[in-house]
């Protein structure tokens, strides 16, 4: 059996928990520092994956910015870039999005339903494929695996960090903390409600506490509870 990737998920917060506010620039919670050090995290994995929810409203070109890290990974036998993966079920995905124009090879995963629709809207610019009648993240995952992908970065947003955590599929959460208060209801959090492993008593083994600079950078395992 092919084996799925390892799955790390990495967001910037406030430290009252949001992702973003609601103006419509993006908030810059980390430094430039913790910018470099999430371009090392992308340049260590195989494939890079954000929903189309943060496609739509970040409109990011998900890159390892690096030069010396792209030329390590080609010296390394790998693509200058990670596989850029995104998750639809409504399939509202625009061509002209940054995401499908920059980078190395794509890939859309979607539901029966929009398969054709996904597949009409971006021609060759991505590879689409559908797991079936309903989202299902395991099997997400293991089609990944079957691809060759050992190391999966998760970008978000939100909705996703929080099924990954519910499902119990997080292997690793990195979480910049910046030292900022948003304090805005409609604004996007790293994790909603939701039924977690263990519930609310259940500790997460911590692996790492640090600063750079004004963020604190704190890594867990989720599957690792006390």
């Amino acid at each position: 059996m092919t084996a799925r990737p390892y799955v790390l998920l990495s967001a910037a917060m406030s430290v009252d928990g949001y992702l973003d506010d609601t103006s419509p620039e993006r908030l810059l919670l980390s430094n430039a520092a913790d910018f470099d050090r999430v371009d090392q995290v992308r340049a260590e994995s195989d494939a890079i994956l954000i929903g189309a929810n943060t496609m739509r409203r970040d409109n990011p070109r998900l890159l390892v910015n690096s030069d010396e890290r792209r030329a390590q990974r080609v010296a390394d036998g790998k693509p200058a870039y990670p596989l850029k993966v995104t998750v639809t079920r409504t399939g509202d995905l625009a061509a002209d999005l940054k995401f499908w124009h920059h980078g190395g090879d794509k890939l859309v995963f979607t539901i029966d339903s929009t398969v054709e629709k996904v597949r009409a809207t971006l021609g060759d610019l991505a590879d689409v494929v559908s797991v079936g009648p309903d989202l299902d993240w395991s099997l997400v995952l293991d089609e990944l695996g079957r691809r060759g992908v050992k190391r999966l970065m998760v970008e978000g947003g939100g909705t996703i960090h929080t099924q990954f955590m519910a499902q119990s599929l997080a292997d690793e959460v990195h979480l910049a903390v910046a030292p900022l208060l948003v304090g805005q209801a409609d604004a996007p959090k790293f994790l909603g409600s939701a039924d977690y492993p263990g519930g609310s008593t259940s500790r997460m083994r911590l692996l790492e506490a640090r600063s750079i600079g004004d963020v604190v950078l704190l890594r867990y395992a989720p599957k690792e509870r006390g």
